[in-house]
């Protein structure tokens, strides 16, 4: 998914109306990126290990990026320390992407889209505790909102299977996921030691290719490469540049720009968009009874945009 920047409000003597536009459409852009790698790794998560799969992403869009860092700020490794605060950083985050991946094993894209819209809320509440932001009534009753509709689409609006818990392994999953990525976000400015944002993320997307190394042990190894699909492939090569590659540097662009709470906002949109492709996709509409959940998760959404509004007037 996108890395944050330390700074809430835009820059002093930022853009123009017309700018501020352009940014949000590109904030849109990118959830509509991140939302394709859900149908898509539902898609390709049998065909390998999720830990090797994610590796080889990490690694991927590690390279990608290293001739950036080394043109704009130089390319050395960091001290020990930094070093340490970067694998603290990397941790949740690769445990977030295996979960995502091993999860689609036994969910559904849409399912995980749901509960994803709650990532918002728990890095509030996390960076409450962590690093003392306030939180907000808007962000509490986004939280509140999100985590209704996220329910109503799993259990597709029916209160007997709420009552009854009849949730799969995979949400299950997911939901731990999710939250070792709201603690990723809240982690991002309280270790932050004043090194420019493209290296810190550099970095930490190094140290998560390395813990899915670990992961991944002897399974890495032990792969026949000639027995994996070209589509399985192909998926990795694309995760790697856009939802990873891509989304970062449209990222930051956005966030200078209308700040990070807003940015995050549009991700209340995921199910909405994931539920497109699937359906473009040729998979069946999924019962009436969720619609429901989708409009409640994108209230979520306008309760957060009006309060980071508020926030930075």
């Amino acid at each position: 998914m996108g890395r944050e920047t330390p700074q809430e409000a835009p820059q002093p003597g930022g853009p123009t109306r017309s700018g501020q536009a352009h940014a949000h459409a590109l904030a849109f852009l990118i959830i509509v990126i991140i939302s394709t790698s859900f149908p898509l790794g539902e898609h390709i998560t049998h065909g390998l290990d999720p830990a090797v799969m994610m590796c080889l992403r990490f690694v991927f869009a590690a390279m990608l990026m290293a001739p950036i860092v080394a043109w704009r700020e130089g390319l050395k490794l960091p001290p020990a320390g930094a070093c340490l605060r970067y694998l603290a950083l990397g941790g949740p985050l690769a445990f977030f992407f295996w979960c995502m991946f091993e999860a689609l094993r036994y969910t559904s894209g849409l399912n995980e889209s749901a509960i994803f819209t709650i990532v918002p809320g728990l890095a509030a509440l996390f960076g409450a505790v962590l690093v003392g932001e306030r939180i907000g009534l808007h962000r509490v009753a986004a939280l509140f909102l999100g985590m209704i509709g996220a329910l109503w689409i799993i259990f597709r609006g029916e209160p007997e299977r709420l009552i009854n818990l009849e949730v799969n392994i995979g949400d299950g999953i997911f939901l731990a996921g999710c939250l070792a990525y709201a603690v990723y976000t809240s982690l991002i400015k309280r270790l932050h030691r004043g090194e420019p944002v493209l290296v810190q993320t550099f970095w930490t997307m190094t140290a998560a290719a390395l813990w899915l190394l670990a992961a991944s042990n002897v399974k890495l190894w032990r792969t026949d490469w000639s027995e994996v699909e070209v589509v399985v492939l192909g998926g990795m090569v694309y995760l790697a540049i856009l939802p990873t590659f891509v989304s970062f540097f449209l990222t930051q662009y956005t966030t200078l720009r209308i700040g990070p709470t807003r940015v995050q906002a549009y991700g209340y949109a995921l199910p909405a968009i994931v539920l497109l492709l699937d359906l473009a996709l040729g998979k069946p509409a999924p019962p009436l009874m969720i619609v429901p959940g989708f409009a409640i998760v994108l209230l979520a959404s306008l309760v957060v945009q009006r309060g980071a509004i508020r926030e930075f007037r």
